[in-house]
């Protein structure tokens, strides 16, 4: 695990001194190593660096940038099946000086070129330039575990691990992209492939650049889509077959995410997916596994039920509680290890959990995406039945209530913002065509009103082009392409986003065995009613998690992190409000009108404003404005 940084210079005025702190700036994602090379060729500049968090090979065998012939990478992330592949090399006449998977990567390549990436099972993000052909490739990995950001412009290219290396090239030039500061309003993060400054970028998962320096060429190319496997033919096996089959799968996943030469723990929660992982790895250990819990005395708290699941599985369970100030000194930190606006407020315990787990591992297992791949949310417990209601509406009925609720919603008041937001929303579904339906109701629940974004962003324009704009009819169900849409927006740009700043922030490893991609290619091709029956979500992982630990211990509501921010940031983190929601610091950008802005922060603090996710979203991208673009 590290952090990449890079440059394609074709007017050659860089040097070494611009890598290094290009580097230097990622030295939390790795602080035990780093290294820089430049490359001069006829053409350009090609400089490559690294920041090392030793965990495959911890000897100075694995440094990076690491050089094979005439091939040379830099390389973030884990390749966990690296022994099966390097074994397969040996046998084609491979040689190796060392045990890194680095270097696994390097010789794959040579062998396989492109198509090496289909045997990797882990998560990545790298960079390959052959020096002999003068062309550069960048992959990333196909659930995006591993971030990959780039800038292209004026006949420069910058690649890094975050944003916050770019500040570091004379090159760079940072303007805001409305329609990216649009969407980051509407989801609380910048979808991939977008970003928030101009003519930057973020890499897609399970995609690929290949540039030739020579032709001037860059393309991107897909080698792998999630929805590939939501629109295949059903697997025709019996339901325990597939829970066999699935149960072998997560063993293998899991197990994988254990392969490393440095002590590795378990986030632990009361829920479902962190207790299958600990379950199934505790069950094949001989030694006690280390597991990890943080608990809070405000909002929720689950840490309880994970001491008893870990006292039950038999884990070596560290617990600890975080005081209120403790979780509010996160927030100033926030802005740098997020450098991009991000408003998703459980990054402040993740960030605490990883603080604390740091002292004990260096790689921590991170159980997301159960929800996105086996229908666990209950957000698809309620789309599921608003479906069915509309869906008894008579169809000769539809078009003449279509119109009135329509006509109601531009009467209703705009201080009606979620009466109005409702009416809009219903109108909108009362469609025959269900995949409609489905986006109308999905987007209705993240998506800001249209009424508040005119108002507060006047140079609002045409907004950008995401998953949610497809309406294919190639799933088998609307739930399962919402899943599908799940999987590519918010779990990829929010909770792994969430998951790799926030441990990278303190050098630990986060893994994501859940993402294992054998795991979701399986469960996309599975009978719905496998995973969500109408009444029970998540089925299938359940069943087999209770074969590990009694059902009546997992069996509550679903929780999750949950802070009280709101009232944090109308009691104790006033002064926040006060200093970056001001009229006056919201005038600075002339991105919003704050006259606007100021009459909805003042029913904030009385308690009358609706979309209380709204006032943390701004505050987190003044905050973020304030320290990257003043």
């Amino acid at each position: 695990m590290c952090g990449i940084v890079g440059f394609i210079d074709y007017s050659k005025k860089q040097n070494k001194s611009t890598l290094e702190k290009m580097v230097e700036t990622l030295k939390h994602r790795g602080p035990d190593n780093n290294g820089v090379v430049l490359y001069e060729n006829e053409i350009a500049h090609v400089g490559m660096g690294q920041t090392r968090l030793a965990i495959i090979d911890v000897s100075d065998d694995g440094l990076q940038p690491m050089e094979y012939k005439h091939l040379s990478i830099v390389y973030n992330g884990e390749v966990y099946n690296y022994k099966e592949i390097r074994n397969e090399l040996i046998l084609l006449g491979h040689k190796f000086n060392s045990n890194s998977d680095t270097e696994v990567i390097l010789h794959a390549f040579e062998e396989w070129n492109t198509e090496c990436v289909h045997k990797f099972i882990g998560m990545f993000a790298f960079v390959i330039y052959d020096k002999q052909n003068l062309i550069v490739h960048a992959f990333r990995d196909r659930a995006g575990v591993k971030p990959f950001f780039y800038y292209k412009k004026n006949g420069l290219f910058l690649f890094a691990s975050e944003l916050k290396a770019f500040h570091q090239h004379s090159g760079f030039e940072k303007e805001i992209d409305i329609g990216a500061l649009v969407a980051y309003f509407d989801y609380g993060y910048v979808p991939s492939p977008y970003c928030i400054f101009k003519d930057t970028h973020k890499l897609e998962p399970g995609h690929y650049i290949k540039m030739n320096l020579s032709k001037n060429d860059f393309k991107i190319k897909e080698y792998w889509n999630s929805d590939t496997f939501y629109t295949k033919p059903k697997l025709t096996l019996s339901y325990e077959e597939a829970k066999n089959e699935l149960h072998s799968l997560l063993k293998s996943a899991y197990n994988y995410r254990m392969v490393a030469d440095v002590p590795v723990g378990v986030f632990l929660s009361g829920g479902y997916d962190s207790t299958s992982v600990a379950a199934i790895l505790q069950a094949s250990s001989n030694s006690k596994i280390k597991t990890f819990t943080i608990g809070f005395e405000e909002g929720n708290n689950e840490a309880p039920y994970a001491k008893e699941n870990a006292s039950f599985l038999g884990t070596d369970h560290h617990e600890f509680y975080c005081t209120e100030n403790e979780a509010k000194d996160i927030i100033k930190d926030l802005p740098y290890y997020y450098d991009e606006p991000f408003g998703d407020s459980s990054a402040i315990p993740t960030t605490l959990v990883s603080k604390y787990a740091k002292k004990e591992v260096t790689v921590a297992l991170s159980a997301d995406g159960g929800d996105e791949i086996f229908c666990g949310y209950d957000a698809y417990s309620f789309m599921y039945n608003k479906m069915n209601k509309i869906n008894k509406i008579p169809k000769f009925i539809k078009p003449a209530l279509k119109s009135t609720l329509l006509f109601g919603s531009k009467l209703i008041p705009n201080s009606k913002h979620r009466l109005k937001h409702k009416a809009k929303i219903f109108s909108n579904a009362l469609s025959d065509d269900e995949y409609d339906i489905a986006l109308v109701i999905y987007k209705g629940m993240i998506n800001l009103p249209d009424h508040l974004k005119v108002k507060f962003l006047p140079k609002r324009i045409n907004e950008l082009k995401t998953c949610l704009e497809k309406k294919e009819k190639l799933y088998h169900s609307v739930l399962e392409m919402i899943m599908a849409v799940d999987f590519k927006m918010y779990l990829q740009n929010d909770i792994l986003t969430k998951v790799d700043r926030a441990t990278m922030s303190v050098s630990l490893e986060g893994r994501e065995p859940i993402l294992d991609h054998r795991i979701l290619e399986f469960s996309a091709q599975l009978p719905l009613n496998f995973k969500y029956d109408g009444k029970t979500t998540k089925r299938i992982l359940k069943d087999i998690t209770h074969e590990y630990i009694p059902k009546k211990m997992l069996d509550r509501p679903k929780a999750g992190f949950s802070l009280p921010v709101v009232k944090w940031l109308n009691e104790d983190l006033s002064y926040l409000v006060e200093e970056y929601l001001s009229r006056e610091a919201l005038s600075i950008s002339g991105l919003f009108d704050e006259k606007y802005l100021d009459q909805q922060i003042k029913l904030f603090k009385t308690g009358k404003f609706h979309y209380i996710s709204f006032v943390w979203k701004l505050l987190m991208f003044q905050m973020w404005y304030k320290r990257w673009m003043d």
